[in-house]
């Protein structure tokens, strides 16, 4: 038996029905742990504002009628309140779900009311979404348009730069480089900027950057470079293939810790190079919502007796993009101590 959507004769299977259901309920998801993080915008308090953004994804993801894991998420690194790596999510009774998430992707952003920090998480079926230790990746992204090969992990950025202004038609100078502000990074700007092509910092928000190469357009960015958490590179991924783009990433494990660590995990090669596909895979869900002000989506806005949220749903089965705005009296009601 067909089930109809709501406003037209269109019938649409059962299984999809309870996929759009689950798209919606993860926009919920977000939009708790962003408005819970926004609570702590401005305040300094980086940890606060994180364990408040884990602390409502958590009690959201445990409503939902699915029986997830988390296959990559917050870690040790920063010293995080996490929803760990393997940790068990939902009431059990539904379908076996991979979920990747970043409760805070922009921790400082937020604590220095900076713009940029979101709430985000992925869904996909069970063995989809990568599932590795939380170190830091080398990551290369590019948006759509351009023939498979055109950019290359294993590449120098200058043959990167050059590869994709002759892809676009244009000179190196008007290609448009996004790379995090790190020390780390300090030979990759020189290089990138040798060859003639512009380069723009981000302090932090790496899974907006990658985005940001699919709406070159609207953010003039043509190519992202550099290294950052796995977690957001498995969400970018995610991302990526629902808009369209190129995407390739190196787990760092630069310790034997880490070597033994992702070895258990699953991760036979320490070397080896992901594609956007393998990072993830099948019907992959991205939800994402705006804590502060951001090029992609507006932040939390708390109006008295309202509080106004903007959300970016991506689905990689359809190419769907929804942005949805909210507004929330009953969250209103609460207050932060």
């Amino acid at each position: 038996m067909m089930a109809a959507t709501q406003d037209s004769n269109i019938h649409v299977p059962p299984k999809e029905v309870i996929e759009r259901i689950l798209s919606m309920e993860l926009v919920r998801v977000t939009e708790r742990a962003a408005v819970s993080a926004a609570r702590w915008r401005g305040r300094g308090d980086e940890k606060a504002a994180d364990q408040a953004a884990v602390d409502a994804m958590r009690r959201e993801l445990n409503k939902l009628p699915i029986d997830g894991r988390i296959v990559i998420g917050e870690g040790e690194r920063d010293e995080a309140p996490m929803l760990f790596i393997g940790e068990k999510v939902g009431n059990g009774s539904g379908p076996k779900v991979d979920i990747a998430v970043d409760p805070l992707e922009g921790t400082t952003l937020c604590a220095k009311d900076m713009p940029g920090a979101i709430a985000v998480m992925a869904m996909a079926p069970a063995g989809s979404l990568l599932y590795a230790p939380d170190v830091y990746m080398d990551k290369i992204a590019i948006g759509p348009g351009y023939a498979k090969g055109v950019v290359d992990l294993d590449a120098t950025p200058i043959d990167n730069v050059q590869s994709l202004a002759k892809a676009k038609g244009v000179k190196p100078n008007e290609i448009n480089v996004l790379i995090l502000d790190r020390p780390r990074h300090a030979g990759l700007i020189e290089a990138v900027r040798s060859t003639g092509a512009s380069v723009r910092l981000i302090t932090d928000g790496d899974v907006a950057g990658v985005i940001f190469t699919a709406m070159q357009s609207f953010t003039g960015i043509d190519l992202y470079l550099g290294s950052g958490g796995a977690p957001e590179g498995v969400l970018a991924a995610a991302a990526l293939r629902c808009v369209g783009g190129q995407m390739q990433g190196r787990l760092i494990l630069d310790t034997q810790a880490k070597i033994d660590r992702a070895r258990g995990m699953g991760v036979a090669d320490p070397k080896r190079k992901y594609d956007m596909a393998e990072l993830a895979s099948d019907d992959v869900i991205v939800s994402a919502t705006g804590v502060t002000d951001g090029a992609l989506m507006h932040g939390v806005r708390f109006h008295g007796e309202v509080i106004e949220t903007e959300t970016i749903v991506y689905r990689s089965i359809t190419g769907t993009v929804r942005r949805i705005h909210g507004e929330h009296r009953e969250l209103a009601k609460f207050r932060l101590d």
